[in-house]
């Protein structure tokens, strides 16, 4: 039962311990408290830091992911010479810049010369500045894989933030639990030694009276006996005292990335309240519970990229027709040379080259491949998904009957002590009067 309560105060410190508190330098406290040391563990623990990373990689991936639609700079240049001749030189530089519809966008410049240039690179003597559009007018139209990538990793943000809370509870969890074992073999090991120096004073009574002749000289051995008990009892006592405190100096770390080493003379303090339960009724859990259980948001989260990967995936079964279409100009003036016709009339009727291209698998075995390996991704996340929410919530039931019963016995192990103080004050009497045994 006393274990079960050690469980339950991990359990509940772990929960609780949102609050921030200062940690404290542990070799300036006497009495390491659960919260302080909970902080402490929280701040410090390579395990705790370890989580915190995970939101930077997020903002590594979202950056990843961001670059994609980088405008990117770009220049070529072809050059032909023999003979002593400029057969030809073809340059081109500009800017294209991808954007979040879905279309890519370009500006550039053209320039060429030479004496065997083909007419269809001829260009105006002061060059020609472009301006573009590519589209995708079915596959890549909705969502193509830069957006996919996107879209993953801003899921991506959540998912490893679910995950740093997982990771952080379970290890307060572990550390609260470490806590409590060594709270309670610290108290065990103060009650073995009052057990001891009462019995060592009962020794020194009995052989008092021995010399007195007022008791047998068996008396004095049976007393010696249970002298001998307590201090058996305290050396095991103490044994599990220094274990309890070794596995608690597994979380705790100096602020230097050292592992802290603990003072024997360090205490747990332990008031009787916290050993009663505060109310006598079950808390009622919120009915949204779980949106905010980080094991299940890890799942969801999964099955959200899953999703955004699919519609990629079903956007691949469709052919591939790009647009692309330039408006020129006549070096930078896209207004035409001719001022009397209108300018966006030369512009678009007469100064302009465009194009499509397209493309389709006639099998598709590829694309139809790895829709369905995502579609099972989807299905086997779905069914975990289903198993963990069953495991969790039999999980809290377990540990909600376990504190039901831990309070039920509670109460009868508050009885047993009154009934046994009024045991003692008999026996004590009956000491007192000569009729009772050591």
């Amino acid at each position: 039962m006393i274990r079960s309560l050690a469980i339950l105060s991990g359990l509940w410190w772990a929960l609780t311990i949102a609050v921030s508190v200062q940690a404290q330098p542990l070799d300036s406290v006497g009495l390491l408290g659960p919260e302080t040391y909970l902080e402490w563990v929280r701040l410090y623990h390579p395990l705790a830091k370890q989580a915190a990373l995970l939101d930077r990689e997020s903002a590594a991936e979202l950056r990843l992911a961001k670059g994609n639609f980088d405008p990117k700079a770009y220049a070529e240049v072809d050059q032909k010479s023999f003979d002593g001749k400029n057969y030809y030189t073809i340059g081109e530089g500009g800017i294209k810049l991808p954007t979040s519809f879905g279309a890519e966008l370009k500006a550039a410049y053209n320039w060429t010369n030479g004496v065997f240039l083909n007419p269809e690179n001829s260009l105006p003597a002061g060059g020609q500045a472009v301006a573009g559009i590519r589209v995708s007018l079915l596959q890549g139209l909705l969502i193509d894989e830069r957006r996919t990538a996107l879209q993953q990793a801003r899921i991506l943000s959540d998912l490893n933030a679910a995950e740093r809370r997982r990771l952080v509870n379970e290890l307060l969890l572990e550390a609260a639990k470490s806590y409590w074992n060594w709270a309670l073999a610290e108290a065990g090991a103060e009650v073995y030694r009052q057990a001891l120096r009462v019995a060592e004073q009962r020794f020194e009574g009995v052989r008092e009276s021995y010399f007195r002749g007022y008791k047998p000289a068996i008396d004095t051995l049976e007393s010696l006996i249970q002298v001998q008990n307590r201090q058996y009892d305290l050396n095991l006592a103490l044994v599990e005292l220094e274990n309890a405190r070794l596995a608690l100096s597994n979380y705790l770390w100096m602020p230097d990335e050292t592992p802290a080493v603990l003072s024997a003379a360090l205490r747990a303090p332990l008031p009787e309240d916290w050993l009663v339960p505060a109310a006598t009724g079950l808390p009622e859990l919120p009915a949204n519970w779980t949106d905010e259980q980080p094991d299940l948001q890890l799942y969801r989260f999964k099955l959200a990229q899953l999703q955004v990967e699919r519609r990629w995936r079903a956007e691949q079964l469709k052919p591939r027709l790009d647009l692309e279409y330039n408006l020129l100009a006549d070096g930078f003036d896209f207004g035409g040379p001719d001022p009397n016709d209108g300018a966006l009339q030369t512009l678009f009727a007469q100064n302009y080259k465009w194009g499509l291209q397209f493309s389709f698998p006639l099998f598709l075995r590829k694309e139809l491949g790895k829709l369905q390996l995502t579609d099972l991704k989807l299905a086997q996340t779905a069914y975990q998904l289903s198993q963990k929410q069953l495991e969790v919530n039999n999980k809290v039931s377990a540990y909600r009957n376990l504190l039901a019963n831990t309070r039920d016995q509670i109460e009868l192990y508050a009885e047993v002590s009154a009934n046994y103080a009024r045991l003692l004050e008999a026996e004590n009497e009956k000491f007192r009067i000569g009729e009772s045994s050591i």
